[in-house]
């Protein structure tokens, strides 16, 4: 059975929290990673459990962003909140970030492939949600996990 840290390094963990500093530097949106070794429940099911257990649904403009990962199941799922949802709803674009974080993972690199889908978020909302002034960042930027 995997273990996070051989999914992620702990310099690999510090790089992917800069790479959501950076995302979210010029927009009011969140992003968040929670990376989980198992679960037994459906992926996109555990993935809706954490976005309300981490309270990503209560940010001021619903424009939260969840990259959950479960190592065991090899399962992974992009969920935006409503207001991101709604705004990306006709340009495929989860599935498009989720394949380009899939192809690196395939290919064993995992912090990459986190990085590269979560500067493509940070791009998005940036257009959608583009910075007022004071950016108050309503969510750690940390790695949840479990």
């Amino acid at each position: 059975m995997a273990t996070i840290s051989d999914f992620l390094s702990t310099d690999d963990e510090n790089e992917i929290i800069k790479a959501i500093e950076q995302a979210e530097k010029n927009t009011s949106g969140e992003i968040r990673v929670h990376i989980e070794t198992s679960t037994t429940k459906e992926a996109m099911q555990r993935a809706q459990e954490v976005f309300f257990e981490l309270d990503m649904n209560k940010t001021s403009q619903q424009n939260a962003v969840l990259f959950y990962i479960c190592i065991n199941s090899k399962a992974f799922v992009i969920l935006g909140d409503k207001a991101i949802d709604e705004k990306v709803k006709n340009e495929n674009f989860w599935e498009g970030t989720k394949e380009l974080v899939i192809n690196h993972f395939k290919q064993g690199l995992y912090k990459q492939g986190l990085i590269y889908g979560i500067l493509k978020a940070g791009s998005k909302l940036k257009v959608y949600f583009p910075s007022q002034g004071d950016n108050k960042n309503e969510l750690p930027n940390e790695i949840s996990k479990a």
